[in-house]
């Protein structure tokens, strides 16, 4: 049953449309601001710490730390983790017009710049957003996705396996703008009958 519910949610979060990913970040260099680094020539990793910010293109990832590998391809790996009160977080544009985002936070965040795969652990949650209004939003221990297959998987341990009894996940969609009523008619604005002047005899 837990599987079942789990399924039909990553079938309706692939539906909205949430994990089409800005195409173009893939090309884009990355930016890193931070407080403390630390460099690994010979294993290719890069550790950062405090208020670390990184940019690439539409995609925007904070933490308290980051750790980023790079394999010889040249693809880079990050994992993000959080401070107690601190979660990890990213951001990103949806490919496509208009003003949609996808947002994302948990205690751990991994991203794959190969697969462009993104896996959330623990505390985990998951939103589309269309400018400042927030849309559809899953919660659960672990939640993956993968931009550009747009698939979803959501378990309820932080391990990223599901388990009986372990938790349960929970998902709010919203009512799409076809399904809203429409907006009330505004009362047509009356004219204004000018007042006649009297008129003064000579």
């Amino acid at each position: 049953m837990m599987k079942k519910l789990l399924l039909t949610a990553a079938m309706l979060l692939a539906a909205s449309g949430l994990a089409r990913a800005e195409k173009a970040d893939s090309s884009k260099p990355t930016e890193i601001k931070f407080d403390q680094l630390e460099v690994d020539d010979v294993k290719q990793i890069k550790i950062f710490t405090g208020n670390v910010i990184l940019t690439r293109g539409t995609l925007l990832m904070k933490s308290p730390k980051a750790v980023v590998t790079e394999d010889p391809e040249g693809y880079q790996y990050v994992t993000l983790t959080s401070t107690p009160g601190v979660l990890a977080t990213f951001r990103q544009k949806r490919d496509g017009e208009g003003d949609q985002w996808v947002e994302g936070q948990a205690e751990r965040i991994e991203y794959d710049g190969k697969t462009e795969l993104v896996k959330l652990f623990s505390k985990a949650q998951l939103k589309r957003t269309e400018g400042n209004k927030p849309s559809d939003q899953v919660d659960s221990e672990f939640i993956s996705y993968d931009s550009r297959k747009e698939f979803f998987s959501v378990k309820n341990t932080a391990t990223g396996e599901s388990k009986p009894g372990a938790g349960r996940g929970t998902m709010v969609i919203q009512p799409s703008n076809k399904n809203a009523p429409p907006p009330a008619a505004k009362p047509q604005a009356q004219p204004q009958q000018q007042a006649q002047q009297p008129v003064s005899g000579k």
